[in-house]
């Protein structure tokens, strides 16, 4: 593996020794010969790299997810949608999606949910009950509950929680049939209480959905399935059209229009996160096992839009060389091994530092949406990952199992949004509403107090409010 020094243009090979070429040898850096194949090849930092801390800050540089063209263009379909409704919605799926769709067929129909139903094979339905069965208790665990106290006036105040009564899940279509992603989303709607789940799903060219999704969307909860994908999905969840009826918060992940529009939408509805594509972030010491390392990699690296970000962060020189070897081994045998290449080529690392502290400290850098910890002791070295979406304990606990069938919704801050965001959870299916009731004996306590905010502030009014209940 090389390391390209973006200053010097220097390259250092994995035993650190330079490497000699011109500016061309340089853009091939990323591929290899063998037997006249050529393969990938992920990015190699060491301690020894010159321009280390250069790499670095590149390295651990938030994604954005503002791109003014795909802002512009999508602002155009959902203005569309707002003025034109099922029309925009029907002449956009035309377009993107190369499907012809009359307004009677825009929703699942009881008799294609009856279909979906009948087709779910006993393992499938097994499969979606167990994972269900750990995201709702999961949920149920998270839900808040209404609670009250007295201050010191001896009023009651408090916070009373409400389901939203119509929520918007939008799930992904594309080359993989995300039943997953429709079970951690339309879950927590349904245990949070809210009556009303809308889902909304790309369809085939043949004008339907994939009877494994629409059984897990209905399984868990969904009241209403709409054939709709793309940013015309989330105006019409936003505006409403004469077919689909506004919702109050949309929820679940998306390519770039997908989330470009709730950017645009939010402020007439609630959105729930902006995340975009996926990420890995390996915490790995001498213990830790290579192809457990490297099959978790290539698994986040999986996903198909080639911009998935996924990086090994190692004290150890032996387990970084070992894992190459491996990823390169695991990657051929992959069905889908050219969007693994794509993804590795683009945003794959491996990370040697020397010591455990520093590993930590660019860990938390990273901000990655997974983290998984392979380390001598790794409860405890959880305890100082305080950045990450979601952390995942020891070797036997590889981020697919949080993806799948865990618990905690896999719906997680990416690009370094884990500093400031944490990932899906079942509150946020709730609304919160504070709540204060005064007696007449805690009023007057309060008064004194009221009335000077009230005469500094130089609204009189304010203080009246108060002291005109005292003769009330």
């Amino acid at each position: 593996m090389n390391i390209v020094c973006r200053e010097s243009q220097s390259v250092f090979g994995a035993d650190g020794t330079p490497f000699d070429g011109n500016r061309q040898d340089l853009l091939t850096t990323l591929t290899e010969s063998q037997n006249g194949v050529m393969f990938f090849r992920m990015r190699v930092l060491r301690p020894k790299s010159p321009d280390l801390n250069l790499q670095l800050a590149e390295l651990t540089a938030p994604s954005s997810l503002l791109d003014p063209q795909i802002e512009a263009r999508t602002r155009e379909i959902v203005d569309d949608v707002r003025a034109r409704g099922d029309a925009a919605v029907l002449e956009l799926t035309r377009r993107f999606d190369q499907v012809s769709l009359t307004v009677e067929q825009l929703q699942v129909t009881t008799s294609e949910l009856m279909q979906a139903s009948l087709s779910a094979g006993e393992d499938l339905r097994a499969s979606i009950a167990d994972a269900h069965a750990n995201i709702a208790e999961f949920a149920r665990s998270s839900l808040r509950h209404d609670w009250h106290i007295k201050n010191s006036h001896g009023a009651k105040v408090g916070e009373k929680f409400n389901a939203f009564h119509r929520v918007g899940i939008y799930i992904p279509g594309g080359t993989a049939p995300l039943i997953s992603t429709a079970l951690m989303t339309i879950t927590l709607a349904q245990i949070a209480g809210c009556p009303e789940i809308v889902v909304c799903s790309p369809s085939n060219a043949a004008g339907t959905l994939n009877p494994a999704l629409v059984y897990a969307a209905r399984f868990a909860g969904a009241t209403e399935i709409y054939k709709v994908g793309g940013a015309q999905a989330i105006a019409a969840m936003a505006y409403g059209t004469d077919t689909i009826q506004p919702v109050s918060k949309i929820f679940g992940p998306g390519n770039a229009y997908v989330v470009a529009a709730k950017r645009l939408v939010y402020g007439q509805v609630a959105v729930d996160l902006l995340p975009g594509p996926s990420e890995v972030c390996i915490l790995a010491d001498e213990t830790a096992e290579a192809a457990w390392v490297a099959a978790d990699l290539v698994a986040q690296a999986e996903h198909g839009s080639g911009h998935e970000r996924v990086w090994l962060v190692t004290t150890s020189s032996r387990l970084l060389a070992a894992v190459e070897k491996e990823v390169k081994k695991q990657v051929q045998e992959r069905s889908r091994r050219e969007q693994v290449e794509a993804a590795l080529a683009n945003n794959g690392w491996l990370i040697q530092v020397k010591r455990m502290d520093e590993a930590i400290a660019l860990v938390n850098r990273l901000a990655p949406e997974h983290c998984e910890i392979m380390t001598d002791n790794p409860r405890r070295v959880s305890r100082e990952i305080t950045t990450a979406g979601a952390i995942f304990i020891g070797g036997y606990s590889p981020t697919v199992v949080g993806d799948y069938v865990a618990g905690p919704s896999h719906t997680l801050p990416t690009g370094g949004a884990a500093r400031s965001f944490g990932g899906l959870t079942v509150d946020q299916f709730q609304r919160r509403t504070s709540v204060v009731e005064y007696s007449k004996s805690a009023l007057k306590k309060a008064s004194k107090s009221v009335g000077k905010f009230a005469e500094v502030e130089g609204l009189d009014a304010h203080g009246f409010s108060s002291t005109v209940r005292r003769t009330g």
